[in-house]
């Protein structure tokens, strides 16, 4: 009966697809102009174009335009084929055999063969690499890869293996239902070794820079721009529209605005939250709410007292109004978060949380209970500092939770303004109390939010739970969607229980946009909008 099963299920992974067209789909009657370029907002100075060591979305949107794994997501969020045309599943789900493309390029004009994504993938998990995401490949069970970014086996045991130069075979230790969904990360995107060994930590400059999708970098200008050109190498160039793309770091959202309002800018990466209501009534077309993979957190440095009691951070999540901050603060279809995973994730059904189905007097008079019995009220007030990110957003955001703090439980907030740079390199050394964090999914399904907090994950606060752990493990063996569902849903409740940050709200994501831009996905949950899928209209 299990063989059976498994069978089946192999049968519906092994796949021989041809490629669609994945770039560009520009509708019959749509008159392209003369000038296919655009600029785009990124909000934050991109801290890296190593795929490596990508970490933030600032960066992620730069790579995703000059670099390609073996899938890529279409319009829909569905995964399709990219460098690789096809792949295929073993009976038991553990060995996938992609056949990479024939035609296939680096921007340099040299062959991409599964020799690169050998070398790439064993590059992410070396720890002389300290690659930010090591521990995505441990999570995706590549066969070795927890040993090998531990330094407890030699990186060749990795189970990634170029059989030839078209054929990659990657082996798991146990089955990821869905492996295929995380090779969208660019963490598993090759890069040209020849590049990184010639040049070292130069080798993403202009002069040095050889990429495998639709641009390559022409000029970077730290904390003023990045422009990208297309790359003739690109296995679907003929699809691709937009010759050149400029992406502009602007933090302050008001200048974004103003940018964009004088046909400067053509997507935002956000909008100023006060505008809101205004920019919908004089811009209705321009402003899109699009589904997001998104939730926003206070993250604890749980090693630090007080915050290494449960019962301290409960009563600080508990006390945020969260309605008042999505509907009053936000107002943009934001839902309150009260566990990790967003609704709009594909298959996800959210447990019952007895904090959520509190209403928020009874949710401030348990915070104050809890307060009480680790000692602190009032008149003996809890004084601690919260780290934000340079933005307009954050900052308002981190003086409304300031003040419920102040006004229901008395805690003194410190606010604390660092740059982008230095907030994710004090976030990785621990070297915070309470700091604003956020975290995108890497792929549709609910493992992306929760593997972030098991103890071989991301997890700045470094908080480590057996039962967590162990729901999340039983998960990733689960027979059925129902089963695993189950599984994510005992991991949600154990992280309520415990509280390692508060889950503040999930994403939507707002962006204002052109009218001419053409190609822009208003139905990927996915941060993803590849510049190859857009076109300008005449």
């Amino acid at each position: 009966m299990q063989g059976s099963r498994l069978s089946k299920l192999a049968a519906l992974i092994a796949l021989s697809v041809a490629a669609p067209a994945m770039a560009a789909d520009v509708p019959a009657g749509v008159t392209l102009a003369k000038v296919q370029e655009i600029v785009r907002g990124n909000g934050d100075e991109v801290p890296t174009l190593d795929p490596a060591y990508s970490s933030d979305n600032a960066s992620s949107r730069v790579i995703q335009d000059m670099f390609e794994g073996l899938v890529t997501q279409d319009l829909n969020g569905n995964i399709v084929p990219a460098l690789a045309t096809r792949w295929q599943a073993s009976d038991d789900r553990k060995v996938f055999t992609f056949e990479l493309r024939d035609d296939i390029k680096w921007s340099n004009g040299e062959p991409i063969t599964a020799h690169d994504f050998e070398y790439s993938f064993k590059r992410v998990v070396d720890p002389k690499t300290a690659a930010p995401y090591a521990w995505y490949y441990s999570t995706a069970h590549i066969a070795n890869a927890d040993a090998v970014s531990h330094g407890e086996k030699a990186v060749e045991s990795l189970g990634v293996k170029a059989i030839d130069d078209r054929t990659l075979q990657i082996t798991l230790d146990k089955p990821v239902p869905h492996f295929t969904k995380m090779l969208v990360h660019e963490s598993m995107f090759p890069v040209n070794r020849k590049a990184v060994e010639t040049y070292g930590d130069r080798w993403t400059k202009p002069e040095n820079i050889v990429t495998s999708s639709a641009y390559k970098l022409s000029n970077w200008v730290v904390n003023e721009k990045l422009v990208l050109e297309r790359s003739p190498s690109y296995w679907n160039d003929t699809k691709t529209v937009i010759n050149k793309v400029t992406y502009l770091p602007i933090q302050d959202l008001k200048s974004e605005y103003n940018r964009y309002l004088t046909g400067e800018i053509d997507i935002t990466s956000s909008f100023p939250l006060e505008l809101y209501n205004t920019i919908k009534k004089q811009r209705p077309g321009e402003l899109l709410t699009v589904p997001s993979l998104g939730t926003y957190y206070y993250l604890f440095n749980i090693d630090q007292a007080p915050f290494d009691d449960a019962r301290v951070r409960k009563a600080l999540a508990y006390a945020l109004d969260r309605d008042v901050i999505t509907q009053v603060i936000l107002g943009q279809g934001q839902p309150p978060a009260y566990g990790v995973t967003p609704g709009s994730v594909a298959g996800f059904d959210a447990p019952e949380l007895a904090w959520s189905e509190m209403n928020q007097k009874e949710r401030i008079i348990k915070a104050q209970q809890l307060m009480a019995e680790a000692g602190y009220d009032k008149t003996n007030p809890l004084k601690f500092e919260l780290a934000y990110n340079t933005n307009e957003s954050h900052k308002k955001l981190a003086i409304v939770m300031a003040s419920m703090w102040k006004k229901t439980l008395g805690v003194e907030v410190e606010l604390a303004n660092q740059e982008w740079k230095t907030f994710l390199q004090k976030l990785s050394q621990k070297d915070f109390t309470v700091a604003r964090y956020a975290w995108m999914g890497d792929y549709n399904e609910a493992s992306t939010f929760l593997s972030y907090f098991e103890t071989s994950g991301m997890n700045y606060s470094k908080w480590s739970n057996e039962a967590f752990d162990k729901a999340m493990q039983q998960a990733s063996t689960a027979s059925s969607d129902k089963e695993r569902n189950s599984y994510y849903q005992q991991a949600e409740k154990v992280f309520a229980q415990e509280m390692p940050a508060i889950p503040v709200y999930h994403y939507t994501r707002t962006v204002l946009k052109q009218p001419e831009v053409g190609g822009y996905s208003l139905k990927n949950a996915s941060e993803s909008r590849y510049t190859r899928d857009l076109y300008i209209t005449k």
